[in-house]
C-alpha cells in the first residue's frame, strides 16, 4: 500500500506537479486561499491542516492520475466551508461555481451535539452515493489521506473510523480502479480492525 505524505509544503507539491498536466496557476491560487483560509490550523495529529490537503491533492495526481482543474481545486478547499469561517458564497467567488457545488458535496452539515452530530455524519456520508463522480474523487482522496496512517490514532477512533471507511467509503471506490486497489490493500493492512 502506497502512502503519500511527500507534499507536506505547497512548494514541494507544486515542484512535482510540474511533471503532470495540470493548470498550476489555478492550483496556486486555490492553495494560497486554503492556506490563508486555514492559517495555524493543525490536525489532530498535531501536523499543520494544509499538509492533509495537500496529500490529497498528491493522492488525485501521483496516484490516481486526476487532472482536472475543478476536482484538484476542490481537493485543496474540501475543508474550508466545514473547518475555516470560509462561506460556501466566499468559495463560488473565487473560483466558480463548479468548485462551489463540489465542495458543497463534501462539506458535512454543521450541527450540534455529539448524537445530532453523528447522526448527521451517517446521513452525510450515505448522501455521497448521489453525489457526483468529481465530488467523490475528492471524498476518495481525502479519506485516503486520513486513513493511510490510522495506526497514529488512538484504539477506540481506529476501529470506528476503520468501520465507517469500510462501510461507506469503500463502496464509493468500487468504480474507480486505483481507489478499489488502494482501499483493497489499505482493508488488508489493518484487517486486525475489523
Amino acid at each position: 500500500m502506497e502512502t503519500f505524505t511527500n507534499w507536506r509544503t505547497w512548494e514541494q507539491a507544486r515542484a512535482a506537479l510540474a511533471a503532470h498536466p495540470v493548470d498550476v496557476a489555478a492550483l496556486d491560487r486555490a492553495a494560497e486561499a486554503a492556506l490563508r483560509w486555514h492559517g495555524e490550523q493543525r490536525r489532530p495529529t498535531g501536523a499543520p491542516y494544509a499538509e492533509h490537503l495537500f496529500e490529497a491533492l498528491e493522492v488525485l495526481v501521483r496516484g490516481a492520475g486526476v487532472t482536472d482543474t475543478d476536482v484538484l481545486v476542490t481537493a485543496l478547499l474540501h475543508d474550508t466551508v466545514e473547518d475555516t469561517g470560509a462561506t460556501l458564497a466566499d468559495v463560488e467567488a473565487a473560483f466558480g461555481p463548479e468548485v462551489g457545488e463540489l465542495v458543497d458535496w463534501v462539506t458535512k452539515p454543521p450541527v450540534e451535539g455529539k448524537a445530532a452530530k453523528r447522526a448527521a455524519k451517517v446521513s452525510y456520508l450515505r448522501r455521497l452515493r448521489d453525489a457526483p463522480r468529481e465530488a467523490i474523487l475528492v471524498k476518495l482522496a481525502d479519506r485516503v489521506s486520513n486513513v493511510q496512517t490510522l495506526d497514529r490514532m488512538p484504539p477506540d477512533f481506529q476501529r470506528r473510523y476503520h468501520a465507517e471507511t469500510v462501510t461507506y467509503i469503500v463502496p464509493l471506490a468500487a468504480t474507480e480502479p486505483w481507489f478499489a486497489g488502494w482501499f483493497a490493500a489499505w482493508q488488508e493492512r489493518f484487517a486486525h480492525l475489523r
